[in-house]
């Protein structure tokens, strides 16, 4: 049995799993036919797994890091700051994607942002591959431009997704649809940590090196996607032969013309709820990226990447994302009554737990397992609030602005941790003494603390609709 296969067996057994729970819940009552059922599938599927192989073209630079270290191309803080400007450019890219977004269709975007990537991808590749940088500063400033751009298209991956599939999913449909939000995500983590270090490993030797396959690898999964989401994802129903219905989101109820694009900042921009989830998210951008990053990062230099979890890193945070969007979605519309708040303060409280055990456990085998149960955490509060959230209070009419603002300031989160990170973490051979890490755990508890009191004061937050309201 090929290698790759063997690996992803366990994900493939989890999500039989997944898929049997979900079959086995009470439905809520919305009452959509069979074939409308299948088509929404065939929607959601493979716009779901465009945007899981985008993070396979987004973190590939995680490891790609440590060929380069290997070849004295790349320091920690280089890492850093590259990733650093890629994640501004992508909280950014809200104020443009957007509004493109609402008013162009998620179809329209997902395509861009696939098209986009591969592009970026193929062309770090090919710097790589040409032999275009001959020293480690060429290397960081070339990269920097390129990553940033590639992040600008990666942008385009959640606002497309939440746009569709708002869509197509009512609001008291949307808990479980957050949690297959975060199983999507946790696919790309999966793709991008083991599927891109199996490349490595295949075809890199610091004597013969193959560090562009990486990138290259991804490229060619993303022109492979354009061509699917191109014949088969349908913006709304109706495209696809269906009548469109009430969702009983923030926008039910008023008409379909696109609302002024000043005018749907503003609202959101004046909403304490959408600003509150940004706040959270902001955390949650610090959080996720400061546990995958720099969990890889940690092992390899601190001589445990041979340790179960960080050797199978990707399988593990894959499984956690799973077992965390599937816990997430569920309390949330079954317990919860389809109410955010609660599931992301019962994350948070984990992360704030996670956090403090972090700094008496840095040297034990418990490290690993601690930040996956973190990461597990994390991307549950992800996947309910930018994959779930952000449209019930946007609605879908203003899905796209939403999610930009929400997902915007995850990414601002992310670029703020890769600054301070890369700066703090020890790099050579201070970084050998996992007790020099301690400004790991360090940076991470007051967001974690921040993010667990944002997420208390939605606790009761439920988006209401002009439809609903007129009864």
């Amino acid at each position: 049995m090929p290698a790759w296969l063997e690996n992803f067996l366990p994900i493939l057994l989890l999500l039989a799993v997944v898929a049997v729970v979900l079959a086995r819940l009470p439905k809520v009552e919305i009452d959509h036919s069979d074939a409308f059922r299948k088509r929404r599938f065939f929607n959601w599927f493979p716009l779901g797994l465009t945007y899981a192989f985008l993070y396979m073209g987004r973190y590939n630079l995680t490891v790609a890091k440590s060929a380069f270290a290997e070849l004295g191309m790349m320091t920690n803080a280089d890492f850093g700051e590259i990733f650093m400007f890629g994640a501004v450019t992508y909280g950014c890219a809200f104020v443009i994607n957007g509004p493109i977004c609402d008013r162009l269709g998620g179809r329209f975007t997902i395509l861009l942002g696939a098209a986009g990537s591969a592009i970026a991808n193929f062309a770090m590749g090919m710097v790589v591959y040409t032999g275009f940088t001959s020293d480690a500063e060429t290397l960081k400033t070339t990269y920097t431009l390129l990553y940033a751009f590639n992040m600008y298209f990666q942008s385009f991956g959640a606002v497309s997704i939440v746009k569709v599939n708002a869509a197509w999913f009512h609001v008291r449909e949307r808990g479980v649809l957050g949690g297959i939000f975060g199983i999507l995500i946790s696919l790309g983590v999966y793709f991008a940590f083991d599927w891109n270090s199996m490349i490595l490993k295949a075809v890199h030797t610091p004597e013969t090196p193959g560090v562009h396959w990486v990138f290259f690898t991804p490229a060619a999964i993303l022109c492979i996607f354009f061509l699917l989401d191109f014949f088969l994802i349908r913006d709304r129903p109706a495209g696809a032969g269906f009548d469109n219905f009430d969702l009983g989101d923030a926008t039910s109820g008023e008409s379909e013309e696109p609302d002024p694009v000043l005018s749907v900042f503003k609202r959101m921009f004046t909403s304490k709820i959408i600003l509150t989830i940004a706040a959270i998210e902001f955390c949650s951008g610090f959080l996720r990226n400061a546990i995958m990053h720099w969990g890889k990062i940690f092992s390899k230099q601190t001589g445990v990447a041979d340790q179960f979890v960080f050797q199978n890193w990707g399988l593990m945070l894959c499984c956690a994302g799973i077992f965390a969007g599937m816990f997430a979605g569920v309390i949330s519309d079954h317990v919860f009554n389809s109410r955010r708040g609660p599931v992301a303060a019962i994350l948070y409280g984990g992360m704030v737990a996670g956090a403090l055990l972090m700094f008496v456990i840095l040297d034990s085998v418990l490290l690993g397992w601690t930040v996956v149960f973190m990461s597990l955490c994390i991307i549950g509060v992800h996947g309910m609030l930018s994959g779930t959230a952000s449209a019930d209070f946007g609605g879908r009419k203003n899905a796209g602005i939403a999610v930009g603002v929400i997902d915007g300031f995850v990414y601002l989160g992310t670029g703020l941790q890769s600054g301070i990170l890369g700066k703090l973490l020890p790099d050579g051979d201070a970084a050998r003494d996992p007790a020099n890490w301690i400004a790991w755990p360090g940076a991470m508890l007051p967001l974690a603390v921040i993010g667990l009191i944002f997420a208390l004061l939605i606790w009761n937050a439920k988006p209401q609709s002009k439809s609903a309201s007129a009864h």
